[in-house]
């Protein structure tokens, strides 16, 4: 009985039955869906990540565009280069190896973790770049250690070739590895830590065609990482070379020029913008920042005073001293006030209660001998004439106090100084008494070479201004050259009113700057239509200076624009010599510059006749110019 009751009760009831049916059923379906999901669905994943446990990506690094001149003559090139790669797909223990590897290397183990630590946000199957060109000793040694380090990787690469001694390296820059900074900048959305970027320069400028599209190899590796087969790859498309507007006989003459000083040099042709040459000293080594750059030779640039990274073409923001008389002049003229000026100068004048010198006595000065002897005088009594506003007017008319638009990152605007502008930037009204500075070119205005010679070439050209640019339009595509001039904004291309009276003034009086009463004089290039202006701007007041004692630093910036022919003119060049003393020690430059200019044209009309030599520039502290003028204003 007892048995009966005990063998009903163990039965289950015929729900439970059901309800553990139930049960199987759903957990076998949902197995049964996992496993189709697994084997069916997702085949094609897991087939890739298995894929990727046994092939290794190795990047083809595109090689740069070369960069040639105007003729096509190679300025910038690419070398052969061996980079040692961190491959952190390994089951190691990678800090266990570190010293051997710095020992290998020639590095510190503090270094390598850094590097680590610099990409510890990339993909784990990406390389990391460890040492940057190898010597042939490093490579020996990571091939000696293949089955030990099996983390090492080594792969050639193209890297970049710059000229010797800086040359042409404001205006060609330099290429590094993108930094973190630039990581979050939208334009460089593409790029991944490691790639290799333009810096400054032509290089920055241009760097999406010069740089490429890199490739890949797919390698088949065993379980100890070793390469044992090709799976595929992906061909690397070299970057586009990149013709510049630049011509190296002109760079080179510029180059030689600007030995041993500080300042810079440009020449362009007025007719197009082209640029011909483009210097700045100091200069820097960019071969110096292709591979990674010593903190040794960054801080002798950061610590150096005159600042070697600085392009002081387009990025000098200074007084342009009498240069700026050419500009005045024109506005003088268009306002018909020059014209029937007649002013008696004794060395000076009284404006406002100050007495404003002039370097010399020049008598009785009218339109056309002022800009060849620059008087002082008379231009402070122009400026007076014309007031603030009118000045600034005629200045900004031809690019002063705004960029050029030029196709190089980082350029300066310079200042224009107006009765607004004061007002706007120093919450004060604009005296008087500060016109009569601006009337020859000292006081708050600020301009570089490039917008100089931008300026006085475009009046010599009857007043048609060109953007500058050293990379010809024809070289680029349609959206290229749109992006670029949306990137570089300026005033662009653009005409002055400029009458033909006025216009045949203005060029003779700057042939008179370098004839025998003109303050170039020193500067003559017999047989060639050489004219322009020189510059000798103060870089502090006379009180001041009589405060603080003569010194180099102390010693005015001398600034030269000139052209070739008078009218219309082939060439103009821009020269600031920072404390170069007297303008005519840097029309002397600029005659340097030209004469190769004109040399070279001869030379292709198979005219052999040569432009003489100009004499070495005038030392520093030295004055000497011609009889009855300023000393090289």
């Amino acid at each position: 009985m007892e048995i009966d009751s005990i063998e009903r009760n163990e039965k289950l009831s015929p729900v439970k039955l059901h309800m553990t049916q139930y049960l199987v059923a759903v957990v076998l379906v949902i197995l049964g869906v996992g496993l189709w999901r697994l084997q069916v669905l997702g085949a094609t994943g897991w087939r890739v990540l298995a894929e990727q446990n046994r092939i290794r990506k190795v990047p083809v690094l595109a090689p740069r565009g070369k960069i040639l001149d105007r003729e096509g003559r190679i300025i910038v090139d690419n070398y052969p280069s061996v980079t040692c790669y961190l491959l952190r797909e390994q089951q190691k223990n990678l800090d266990a190896d570190l010293p051997q590897i710095a020992n290998g290397l020639h590095m510190t183990v503090d270094q390598i973790q850094a590097i680590i630590k610099h990409f510890q946000l990339a993909a784990k199957y990406q390389p990391i770049p460890l040492k940057q060109d190898i010597t042939p000793d490093e490579q020996a040694f990571v091939e000696a250690h293949r089955n030990e380090l099996p983390e090492l990787e080594t792969l050639d690469e193209q890297r970049r070739l710059y000229p010797r001694d800086g040359f042409a390296a404001h205006l060609i820059g330099y290429v590094g590895e993108v930094s973190e900074n630039d990581l979050n900048q939208s334009r460089y959305a593409a790029y991944a830590p490691g790639d290799v970027v333009g810096k400054s320069g032509v290089e920055e400028t241009y760097d999406e065609i010069l740089r490429g599209v890199d490739g890949s190899r797919d390698m088949v590796v065993n379980s100890h990482g070793k390469e044992v087969g090709l799976m595929g790859q992906e061909l690397a498309q070299p970057g586009q070379d990149l013709r510049l507007t630049i011509d190296l006989d002109i760079q080179m003459a510029a180059e030689k020029a600007l030995e041993g000083k500080i300042g810079a040099i440009v020449a362009m042709d007025p007719h197009t913008g082209e640029i011909l040459a483009m210097a700045s000293r100091p200069t820097f080594d960019p071969n110096q920042f292709s591979v990674r750059l010593t903190k040794a030779y960054w801080q002798s640039i950061m610590e150096n005073p005159d600042h070697p990274m600085m392009n002081k073409t387009i990025q000098a923001q200074l007084a342009p001293g009498s240069t700026f008389k050419v500009i005045m002049t024109l506005a003088g003229l268009q306002e018909n006030v020059a014209q029937d000026m007649h002013v008696q100068c004794n060395g000076g004048a009284t404006f406002y209660g100050h007495f404003f010198a002039c370097d010399r006595h020049h008598g009785g000065v009218d339109i056309h001998n002022a800009l060849p002897y620059s008087c002082d005088t008379f231009y402070y009594t122009l400026a007076n004439k014309l007031g603030i506003d009118t000045i600034a007017r005629y200045a900004t008319s031809v690019g002063i106090g705004s960029k050029t638009g030029v196709d190089l990152p980082d350029e300066a605007a310079g200042v224009m100084p107006s009765e607004q502008w004061k007002l706007k930037t120093q919450h004060d009204k604009w005296y008087a008494g500060e016109t009569i500075s601006v009337g020859i070119g000292q006081g708050a205005i600020e301009a570089t070479p490039l917008q100089l010679a931008r300026a006085l070439g475009g009046i010599a050209s009857g007043g048609a201004l060109q953007r500058p640019h050293v990379v010809f339009p024809t070289e680029l595509t349609k959206d290229q050259l749109s992006a670029v001039q949306s990137t570089y904004p300026g005033s662009g291309e653009k005409t002055v009113p400029l009458t033909p009276e006025n216009w045949q003034i203005i060029t003779d009086d700057m042939a008179g700057v370098t004839g025998p009463i003109g303050t170039a004089a020193a500067a003559h290039l017999e047989g060639v239509d050489f004219a322009g202006k020189t510059g000798t701007a103060q870089v502090m007041s006379h009180t001041a200076l009589a405060m603080s004692g003569r010194g180099h630093n102390t010693e005015p910036n001398a600034w030269f624009v000139g052209i070739a022919p008078r009218r219309n003119p082939d060439i103009v060049v821009a020269v600031l010599w920072e404390h170069g003393v007297w303008g005519n020690n840097s029309a002397k430059l600029a005659a340097q510059v030209v004469t190769a200019f004109v040399n070279k044209q001869r030379a292709k009309a198979g005219n052999l006749q040569k432009v003489a030599e100009k004499p070495a520039e005038t030392p520093a502290g030295a004055g000497g110019t011609a009889p009855a003028a300023p000393a090289g204003q």
